[in-house]
């Protein structure tokens, strides 16, 4: 087989990572302009009673001008990052014990699935009461969205882990501290790096709520106090924002999990 058939997949285009899927970009550029257009073509016409996009882009320029939007940047990643990273180092490490000693499974999961089944949104009175109303709370629900996303998805990557493997390692003479290291990482690794993404959309879907406590800064907290005023504007600028961020987050995430997983076959 030639070398550019091994580098490439049907349709000529190359495999994931490897390049700029330039007809994947393409389509994300057209569909990005249709979206805009239907927006626009909606508020011309007064079919719905939102700001069309000239307005929204207006208001960009006016709060990017002021400052005011970096400083919301600033104070809502700060905030989505500090929890986020701290619920990631504490879900894996927790999630891996969870999944390879099954006592420490018995005992965790009952707990995890209880605190699953309530959201977190649904802590914020009781975070308020016992932390406070400075950065604590709000990082708290914060790290406990990310927390539970990325705990499940851990665990279930350990246990998912083909035991064939497993076996073949024990049987050439592989200690356990070698099978976790060599065999159980690698192969959980794509489960982990899933719930990392999805502990990524749960904490940027929680900043808002977490923005309600006290806050004076942030794109939550600014959307909050537009929705007083009926600033539709501004609430699509910091919509948008929000949006843009996590989406830029969540590239960086699948490049860094493609660079971990090369030698998963992908379609």
């Amino acid at each position: 087989m030639s070398e550019t058939a091994k580098t490439t997949r049907p349709g000529g285009t190359p495999p994931e990572g490897q390049g700029i899927d330039y007809p994947a970009l393409a389509l994300n550029l057209v569909g990005l302009v249709a979206g805009v257009a239907i927006w626009w073509a909606l508020t011309a016409g007064g079919a719905v009673g939102l700001p069309p996009p000239p307005q929204v882009a207006a208001r960009f320029g006016d709060v990017i001008a002021s400052g005011q939007l970096a400083t919301d940047i600033a104070s809502s990643l700060a905030r989505v990052l500090t929890g986020f990273l701290l619920g990631v180092i504490l879900a894996i490490p927790v999630g891996f014990v969870m999944g390879w000693y099954k006592v420490a499974r018995s005992l965790i999961e009952p707990y995890l699935q209880f605190f699953r089944m309530i959201p977190p949104l649904a802590i914020i009175p009781l975070a308020i009461v016992t932390m406070g109303i400075d950065e604590t709370p709000k990082i708290f629900v914060i790290f406990l969205a990310s927390f539970l996303a990325s705990v499940v998805a851990t665990y279930q990557g350990v246990i998912s882990v083909d035991k064939t493997m497993i076996n073949a390692a024990r049987v050439l003479g592989a200690k356990d501290m070698t099978i976790f290291l060599r065999v159980i990482i690698p192969a959980s690794t794509p489960f982990i790096l899933v719930g990392v993404r999805i502990g990524l959309g749960s904490a940027w879907a929680t900043l808002v709520a977490a923005e309600l406590i006290a806050a004076q800064s942030g794109l939550g907290f600014r959307m909050q106090q537009a929705q007083l005023y009926y600033d539709l504007p501004t609430i699509f600028v910091s919509l948008i924002t929000i949006g843009l961020l996590g989406l830029a987050m969540d590239r960086i995430l699948l490049v860094i999990e493609r660079q971990l997983t090369v030698w998963q076959e992908r379609v």
